[in-house]
């Protein structure tokens, strides 16, 4: 036989090899058939009612609330005033009590480009008792605002808990995950949302208010970053933070919203001369990272009910020896499963999905910590940043090496279930180019906005529903149970 012909037989086997490689990679699951109607996702104008500031002189505006402590009795309350400093005092009192207290804050402002902001205020109130509804009150003389939340249940392995999810939307819920662009809510038995990429266009209107009607709306909102797109506007036109605060403040100041940073909070612009990242964003959002023993607000965790909430910064240095890395590699030891059973994983950039925008763009962070999620039995990976929705079945792909040469994701029974719910609105519209055929780790994928709830039930099992926006309410179009990796680790695909 010729060198010729034996080259040609070998490239044919090489193609069939491949070819039924990609046929057992490649066997899928679901991918919706719902097309959602062909419009251009647009900004809100500047005059609508949602971004219309309060009446009143110096009135505090764009109020928010997230959890202030490592466990649930202490909550951050920020807003801004605009024409002067004004009060930093805030007073808040129990439901029935007739005694009023008062937490002092602090008070800052910064300057983007041609852009002063308002003056800041943050304002930790401690001691709170678990389970009980507090009013609070802001601002000053016939200015004043009033606002209440709810405290969560003692921390506990069997508390049922409610999470609500949404990105690019520009708003969340009780455990929201927002990448601003996505809405996701994770609910828990009690009640949390998620939310990540939402913005401040119509459709992130909509996303919003599913989220306020869907009657298993999230306690607690876990936002998966991406809030206001200031960048996508000339300058870094820093007033479009001003209005997405406003526009979130229905929500976001009733109920925690858990932040985490996603790209289009960096605001690194050097052609105009702003060269510190993230300035907007560390201004105006406060977390409790340091109760973690964390080093930036880039990266912390708290416990919540059941659950143990871990935010990671896709976009801070993450190799070895850099602070992230040594900070999680610390963190996840200290998770006590009996006494949060559910560990919940937030970050913006996903590690596995099937859309051709942003493919594989965190494929080194991925290399760098899957390993330890795998080990520590990590339930559920939220994301956001591609502006679509997908669920992944439990896989990983750790097991790589020049000798058995696997360098594809396998199942994996200790793994998490990664859900990319970077759907909520944004400017930037709908990712709807997905690879074909659809790959075996994904489980369900649909190019919609929506928002998801994440309902913790017990120490085994929640019950996970994502919902798209169609037709003027949400419509269910993904839902599973999840069972816990520690109580219950049980394929939920079967």
């Amino acid at each position: 036989m010729s060198s010729s012909s034996s080259s040609v037989i070998c490239s044919f086997v090489i193609v069939l090899a491949l070819f039924f490689n990609s046929l057992l990679l490649c066997n899928g699951g679901k991918t919706s058939i719902y097309v959602r109607k062909e419009e251009k996702t647009v900004d809100m104008p500047l005059h609508s009612d949602v971004f219309q500031a309060p009446l009143g002189y110096n009135a505090p505006q764009q109020v928010h609330i997230t959890q202030g402590d490592h466990v649930g009795k202490a909550v951050i309350v920020s807003w801004v005033t605009q024409d002067e400093p004004g009060s930093n005092t805030v007073v808040y009192w129990s439901e029935g009590s007739k005694e009023k207290m008062k937490a002092v804050g602090k008070i800052s402002t910064y300057k983007y480009y041609n852009y002063t902001s308002g003056f800041i205020h943050h304002c930790t109130v401690k001691n709170l008792e678990y389970n009980t509804k507090y009013y609070y009150v802001v601002g000053e003389g016939t200015s004043m605002r009033k606002f209440w939340f709810t405290t969560p249940p003692e921390v506990g392995p069997d508390v049922p808990y409610t999470f609500g999810l949404i990105e690019s939307l520009k708003v969340v819920s009780l455990y929201v995950l927002l990448a601003f662009g996505t809405v996701y809510v994770v609910e828990f038995g009690i009640g949390n949302g998620y939310a990540g990429d939402l913005g401040q266009t119509f459709d992130s209107n909509v996303t919003l208010t599913h989220y306020e009607k869907n009657p298993k709306n999230g306690q607690t909102m876990l936002f998966v970053g991406d809030l206001s797109y200031a960048d996508n506007h000339p300058n870094h036109d820093n007033v479009k933070w001003d209005t997405w605060g406003r526009f979130v403040e229905r929500s976001a100041a009733y109920q925690p919203w858990i932040w985490t940073a996603g790209n289009h909070e960096i605001d690194f612009a050097p052609e105009i001369g702003e060269t510190k990242p993230f300035k907007p964003y560390t201004h105006r959002y406060h977390v409790p990272y340091r109760a973690s023993q964390s080093t930036a607000p880039f990266w912390y965790s708290i416990k919540r009910a059941s659950a143990y909430i871990i935010v990671l910064s896709s976009y801070s240095a993450y190799g070895k020896y850099t602070p992230q890395n040594q900070w999680i590699e610390q963190e996840l030891p200290k998770v006590n499963r009996t006494e949060t059973p559910w560990l919940i994983v937030l970050m913006h950039s996903p590690w596995y999905h099937s859309y051709n925008y942003h493919y594989m763009e965190a494929e080194t962070m991925r290399v760098m910590y899957e390993p330890l999620l795998v080990q520590y039995k990590v339930d559920v990976v939220f994301s956001g940043h591609v502006h679509a929705y997908e669920r992944s079945e439990r896989i990983s792909n750790i097991a790589y090496d020049l000798v058995n040469g696997k360098c594809s994701p396998v199942k994996d029974l200790s793994a998490p279930i990664y859900i990319t719910i970077g759907d909520g609105g944004n400017i930037e519209g709908i990712a709807n180019n997905m690879t074909v055929p659809q790959p075996e780790y994904s489980a369900y994928r649909e190019a919609s906005f929506g928002h998801a709830i994440f309902d913790i039930k017990n120490r085994t099992h929640a019950y996970y529903s994502w919902h798209r926006n169609h037709d003027g309410y949400a419509v269910q179009g993904d839902s599973t149970w999840v069972f816990n990796r520690f109580w219950h680790p049980v394929d939920e695909s079967q």
